[in-house]
């Protein structure tokens, strides 16, 4: 069995969007905080919103999980959506500033 990497992780979230920025994936708005793949190659991943009481919460994390599931030889998958720290403009990625016209 090949083992599932955190790369191959953010490769897949890179599919996931918030419905409120679809320009921008998950990963590029900064919302991924941490990958843990264990040795069975169940995949943790910690990841926050742009906003406590988003109402696409669920769709969301659910998508994220979703997209994980679809790689190869992957194990169990949680996703846990957290508040701390919070999540700030400064955490997206150049490529998505220019998405979004902030630079």
């Amino acid at each position: 069995m090949s083992m599932v990497t955190k790369d191959m992780v953010m490769d897949q979230l890179r599919k996931c969007f918030d419905p409120e920025i679809p320009i921008v994936s998950l990963v590029d708005l900064g919302l991924i905080y941490d990958i843990r793949v264990d040795e069975n190659n169940n995949v943790d991943v910690e990841m926050t919103l742009t906003a406590q009481g988003c109402p696409a919460h669920q769709m969301i994390s659910q998508d994220a999980a979703k997209k994980v599931r679809q790689i190869p030889n992957v194990g169990n998958v949680n996703v846990n959506v957290v508040w701390e720290p919070a999540w700030t403009p400064e955490r997206m990625s150049d490529n998505a500033r220019k998405a979004l016209g902030w630079v």
